[in-house]
């Protein structure tokens, strides 16, 4: 699991910080935990539903905040728990783009054992840097 919940950063929100030897990796797992603040355990979420993500900004911050974002948006607008399976990011022409295949299914209370409701990515301390074991960011959502 590369990430993990900081208890001091935030008292009435949730904080992680997350990682991966490259951009995408930290990416993945910055989703994953994102999903796994509001599902205990992500394992019981199976890949009946696809969604693909597509994503532009200036700036490597801004595309993993949207990228979080439309986790959170497919589960308020199509009630679907999504897992990043697939991503790919590219840099040309001063434009960070991102394409994402998300694999998920409709929230059911009988599955998935909810914990909590995240509203939105805060920016909020929101930190994406390169650092010498690779990708890390820091992340605190509105719950």
């Amino acid at each position: 699991m590369p990430y993990e919940f900081l208890d001091d950063i935030a008292t009435a929100d949730i904080a992680f910080s997350a990682w991966g030897e490259t951009i995408e990796e930290m990416m993945g797992a910055a989703a994953d935990a994102t999903m796994n603040t509001m599902v205990a355990d992500l394992g019981t979420i199976s890949e009946r539903e696809e969604r693909v993500i597509d994503l532009h900004s200036d700036s490597i911050e801004m595309l993993m905040f949207g990228l979080l974002q439309e986790v959170i948006y497919f589960k308020d607008a199509e009630q679907l728990l999504l897992r990043i399976k697939e991503i790919a990011v590219n840099y040309a022409d001063g434009l960070y783009a991102a394409s994402a295949v998300a694999w998920g299914e409709a929230i059911d209370p009988q599955k998935h054992d909810f914990i909590v409701d995240v509203k939105a990515v805060t920016l909020h301390r929101f930190t994406v840097e390169q650092t010498q074991r690779g990708w890390e960011a820091l992340v605190v959502l509105d719950v």
